[in-house]
């Protein structure tokens, strides 16, 4: 059968569909696909009163445009192992960020999305792209539904265990920039898309918590005598990482993107502390992972076991708004915070904290967290 490749796409919501044309359509910001910084895109110049913010915690703010460009590079050449196309990830990076709403990611990913060539016209190429995009669209959403199986059907459409791996890093990365960029836009006073009908979907169920669990890999790790130099490398500078220690042979499938994720990681943790805790402990309760969960409540176990409402103390309520509805976040949910006294350099930690968290969590979920 001839392979044939569409050079555009005419419609944003695309999922797997195309259609042959002679040239692409515009995207609706063309401009978005040119920005400089690929992890605030643009937020940095809007934002002028946060500069010494942004001086700040410029070592984590580079670890996170640098790994930007790792999972998302202007050029990539698939090989044997790992197989995604830049098309591939950067169809998922979209559907992440409509999932998570914030327009500025939208607008970014599909004016980069735009130009590259759809994949080929034939049915396994269809059904793996629509493989990708309902696996990254409930990982997104409700990371608690995923399963072996999920995994499963990834396999089964001829994606290996270092694309898997790579799937997860890319939703993970796309959920926790949406939630930097959605608290930014809020510090700022930047007013929120408000779209009719849109509701979260509901809390990971409470008896998922009164359960024992335990982590197990849902992929063949790598083994110590056939890792890279790389690998090893990046297993080696893991090591101290609380929570990860059973899952780094597992990750290091990316070596790159689990570098980059553990610098991150290692330079955003300098800032944290209790309250930092108690916000990832919220995250983890809403999207149901267990061992981040029991790292985290510790005191407040319990009570945030039974629920969390929308009146809830102030970092609990933050931290529930920021990971349900990140599109919906704005300056009125950082209020509380300010009249108690806090500050922006702590709010801006607090929410870095979040989105860590909403991306750790669904790693851990996803990879190898069984009940």
């Amino acid at each position: 059968m001839e392979q044939r490749r569409s050079p555009g796409h005419d419609q944003w919501f695309y999922e797997s569909q195309t259609r042959p044309q002679h040239s692409a359509a515009a995207p609706l910001v063309p401009e978005a696909a040119h920005i400089e910084d690929r992890f605030l895109l643009g937020l940095q110049q809007e934002a002028t009163a946060l500069q010494p913010l942004f001086i700040r915690f410029q070592p984590a703010l580079l670890a996170a445009r640098d790994l930007s460009q790792i999972l998302f590079p202007d050029t990539l050449t698939p090989t044997l192992t790992h197989t995604l196309t830049l098309y591939d990830r950067l169809s998922t990076a979209l559907t992440v960020a409509q999932v998570a709403g914030v327009q500025r990611l939208c607008n970014h990913y599909a004016a980069r999305l735009n130009p590259l060539p759809g994949p080929d016209s034939s049915r396994e190429s269809n059904n793996r792209l629509t493989q990708i995009t309902q696996y990254a669209r409930q990982l997104a959403m409700q990371p608690a539904l995923i399963a072996g199986s999920s995994i499963g059907a990834l396999d089964a459409v001829g994606l290996t265990e270092p694309d898997i791996v790579t799937l997860n890093q890319l939703v993970g990365f796309v959920s926790y920039q949406a939630r930097v960029v959605a608290g930014l836009q809020a510090m700022i006073g930047l007013p929120v898309r408000w779209i009719p009908g849109v509701s979260p979907p509901p809390d990971a169920d409470a008896a998922l918590f009164q359960q024992p669990s335990h982590w197990q890999h849902a992929l063949k790790p790598v083994e110590l005598r056939y890792a890279t130099a790389e690998q090893l490398a990046a297993v080696t500078f893991c090591q101290g990482i609380d929570g990860l220690d059973d899952a780094v042979w597992l990750l290091v499938h990316d070596a790159q993107a689990l570098y980059g994720w553990a610098t991150l990681h290692q330079r955003l943790s300098e800032h944290f502390d209790a309250d930092e805790a108690q916000v990832q402990a919220v995250s983890a309760r809403i999207l149901g992972c267990q061992r981040q969960f029991d790292r985290h409540a510790r005191e407040k176990r319990d009570m945030l076991v039974n629920g969390i409402a929308g009146d809830d103390e102030p970092l609990t309520a933050l931290s529930a708004q920021l990971t349900r509805l990140p599109e919906r976040f704005s300056a009125a949910h950082l209020q509380p915070l300010l009249n108690a006294g806090w500050g922006t350099e702590k709010i801006f930690t607090l929410l870095q904290a979040v989105a860590l968290a909403n991306w750790q969590d669904r790693l851990l979920m996803a990879l190898g967290e069984t009940r």
